[in-house]
């Protein structure tokens, strides 16, 4: 995991995500989930380049079941794009850098 991605819990998502000043991407996400593993790499090149602009999350669905009740979230990876505590785009699967572009540049516009 990049250095530019935080871990948040269901205690700490309030603070991390819907307080936040900027936008956000929560990344739903479980250790044993192969499109998850394989959506980590992209999510990392896209901290490094929008660090600046937007929070990156991860939020593990085992360990914390709360939040993605809350969010409806049925299957992983599920990424979840905040802005002003609101939700701006939900993208569920294994989907292009492309198409996560896109959504980052909607949130940020």
């Amino acid at each position: 995991m990049a250095a530019g991605i935080m871990e948040i819990e269901d205690s700490s998502f309030d603070a991390q995500v819907i307080k936040s000043e900027q936008p956000v991407v929560v990344d739903f996400w479980a250790p044993w989930c192969g499109p998850c593993k394989a959506i980590g790499p992209i999510l990392d090149e896209l901290a490094d380049a929008y660090g600046d602009k937007v929070k990156f999350t991860k939020c593990n669905v085992d360990d914390n079941p709360v939040t993605p009740g809350k969010f409806g979230i049925k299957a992983i990876p599920t990424l979840i794009f905040f802005k002003n505590g609101e939700v701006s785009d939900q993208i569920t699967g294994m989907v292009a850098k492309a198409k996560l572009e896109e959504a980052l540049n909607s949130v940020l516009s």
